[in-house]
């Protein structure tokens, strides 16, 4: 999906990688120790926003981590996730900007990495955000503005960027 014009070729923004847990203690810590394995970046915690008493989660306190990847190492993560996933991912995986996430059952199923039965087996969620070049605008703080709905990138587009990039079959 290459456009002859640079600026509509979309690219990776980037990829978020979330382990959930909903309790603290030695079990996000092994999790934290895993996701900076497999991500070679340090995660951060995520804090519970909310009081949900059927789950035992409390307002404040550790509930999971997560790693935001960026350029090549967003680039090298993704494609060994989507060899994990078999290189297929669903359309309705993709939502209307063009953004998609999928998930990864065990992290045993990353290179290098083995069942350790005092660790356990963690699954994990992949955030996959696409732009375009200029996409900036929006987010910058001066001179602000919104993206034309031409340049906006769409389920269809970014769909096509996936395979050509990266060989994945879209169903």
């Amino acid at each position: 999906m290459t456009s002859t014009n640079p600026m509509k070729n979309p690219r990776i923004y980037k990829v978020t990688v979330n382990i959930s847990l909903g309790e603290g203690g030695q079990k996000l810590i092994n999790a934290e120790q895993i996701l900076a394995k497999i991500s070679g970046q340090t995660p951060v915690r995520t804090i519970a926003k909310k009081t949900l008493a059927t789950f035992g989660i409390k307002k404040g306190r550790p509930v999971g981590c997560v790693v935001t990847l960026r350029k090549e190492a967003a680039e090298k993560f993704l494609r060994s996730a989507l060899a994990i996933n078999e290189n297929q991912l669903a359309l309705s995986q993709f939502d209307e900007n063009g953004n998609f996430s999928f998930g990864i059952e065990e992290h045993t199923d990353f290179p290098d990495m083995r069942y350790d039965p005092e660790i356990g087996i963690f699954g994990m969620d992949v955030s996959v955000a696409l732009e375009r070049p200029g996409y900036r605008v929006r987010r910058r703080r001066i001179k602000q503005h919104k993206i034309s709905p031409t340049h906006r990138l769409n389920k269809e587009d970014a769909a096509a960027f996936i395979k050509d990039k990266f060989g994945t079959v879209v169903k």
